[in-house]
């Protein structure tokens, strides 16, 4: 598979740049269905075992089971150069990373990075994604630094460099590993 050509104007060229996605989305993705499909089924079996399967029972085990897949479903990240698009089960959400106004953390348990763009859209972005796809993170590092220069980001250089220490250190670990250095 080749990059994807676009026609400008009047016969012109132009290519697009090819997006990065999350390397790590569908071994979730198939987790989570694995997981609301065991437990439907165990509670399904444990049920019938018991001698106490209904209809209405069946329904609530595959509706329990459909709330599990609902929850563990993972977000996917995309960026491209300018844009990084997280798409959920139901929701889609893009920012322009390159017109970033705001990089915060999530307060609570489950931290996350919320980034907030010049036109008022948000996004919101597990740091595990980042430290899994260096690729991912390069894209947002290169645009967020555009972001910089241009003066639009008034807050959030501060949880960029905790985001670049993690990233950078889960690079290096991941380095000496494969090279046998560890």
């Amino acid at each position: 598979m080749g990059r994807r050509t676009t026609r400008a104007a009047a016969g012109e060229v132009q290519q697009r740049e090819p997006a990065t996605h999350d390397v790590t989305w569908a071994g979730e993705a198939r987790s989570a269905v694995g997981y609301a499909t065991l437990l439907s089924t165990l509670l399904t079996l444990v049920d019938a075992a018991a001698g106490t399967l209904t209809y209405p029972r069946t329904a609530l085990w595959l509706a329990l089971g459909a709330l599990l897949f609902a929850v563990l479903w993972p977000t996917r990240v995309t960026a491209v150069r300018g844009r990084l698009i997280s798409r959920g089960l139901w929701r889609r959400r893009e920012v322009h990373t390159d017109r970033l106004v705001s990089v915060r953390w999530s307060p609570g348990v489950s931290q996350r990075l919320i980034l907030r763009d010049a036109d008022g859209n948000r996004a919101q972005v597990d740091p595990r994604v980042l430290k899994a796809n260096p690729a991912l993170w390069h894209v947002l590092d290169t645009d967020t630094r555009t972001s910089v220069e241009r003066g639009l980001l008034c807050c959030g250089e501060t949880a960029l460099r905790q985001l670049a220490a993690r990233v950078d250190g889960e690079t290096a670990r991941n380095v000496f590993k494969v090279s046998g250095l560890q």
